[in-house]
């Protein structure tokens, strides 16, 4: 009995997500494994009073163009003598190509900024040019990334609306060896500063609709999807047990934690009555005269 109960601890051991190739426990090292540092931060990191959530969305803070966006440049006026290239591709050096009107530095301006030093810039070779108009083409320089156990990680452009679902939606969704209780979202922060390493429940957010962690998204922002380790799948049934129910109105201290019986049976409700129309009578009636 003990040589067969090795035996099934071995393939179990082997089997599934916790194989030496996804990680878990395993003498082997795993790719996806969620390290120590980012575990801990996970654990005592808040999310910042200004952060955005599914139903709390906020708007971004000015947009810095970047080099690999498109600007196009192109007079107001249709009358203007000022012939411009459309499209302009912001180069790696973070600038853009006017035609005879030479280059310009635009990395790190916001479009307004680059629309007047534009207008400044035609204006000192043709006085009469009239103002040049500069809208941003595309955003291709504002991404963030998804990785770990998702069907197709990578970097995503951000369009300004995704949430931590959207983003793991777009990388395909988690796979069968993801730990959806485990994942995190962390923000890309200076160096020698505060982490943010955030929590997200993936299981709250899609099966209760709890957008308590379903962050929105910045420029940047990582999310990872850890592998299952052994315990996670050997505790897989029995990790939500203990969890406090999800509150339905107020709070949960409120919440009655037992089923009270009514001490009043409850009465059906009444049964609508169903009118007969009346007959009419065909003979008349003799009233005796006084």
């Amino acid at each position: 009995m003990i040589r067969y109960l090795i035996y099934l601890g071995c393939l179990v051991f082997l089997g599934g997500c916790s194989s030496p190739s996804k990680g878990g426990l395993s003498i082997f090292p795993s790719s996806n494994a969620l390290s120590h540092p980012a575990a801990c931060l996970r654990k005592q990191s808040s999310a910042p009073e200004s952060i955005g959530r599914e139903l709390d969305k906020r708007v971004a803070e000015p947009y810095l163009v970047e080099p690999g966006d498109v600007l196009l440049v192109q007079p107001a006026s249709l009358e203007s003598p000022v012939r411009l290239p459309g499209d302009q591709i912001v180069l790696p050096d973070g600038t853009i190509q006017l035609g005879r009107f030479g280059r310009l530095q635009v990395a790190g301006k916001t479009v307004e900024q680059i629309e007047s030093e534009v207008n400044e810039q035609i204006r000192r070779a043709i006085p009469e040019a009239g103002h040049i108009l500069v809208r941003l083409a595309t955003r291709d320089s504002k991404v963030f990334y998804v990785l770990g156990e998702v069907n197709a990680p990578g970097a995503f452009p951000l369009r300004g609306r995704e949430t931590v679902l959207d983003a793991i939606l777009a990388a395909g969704g988690t796979n069968s060896c993801a730990a959806r209780q485990k994942i995190i979202l962390t923000r890309p922060t200076p160096p020698n500063s505060c982490r943010i390493v955030l929590p997200v429940d993936l299981v709250a957010i899609i099966q209760e609709g709890d957008t308590t962690t379903n962050y929105q998204i910045r420029a940047g922002d990582r999310i990872f999807v850890p592998a299952k380790s052994l315990w996670d799948e050997l505790c897989a049934p029995f990790d939500r047990i203990c969890e406090k129910p999800a509150l339905c109105c107020g709070s949960y201290e409120n919440q009655p934690t037992t089923y009270t019986a009514p001490t009043e049976p409850l009465k059906a409700p009444p049964t609508p009555a169903i009118l007969q129309p009346v007959p009419q009578s065909t003979t008349p009636t003799l009233v005796p005269a006084r």
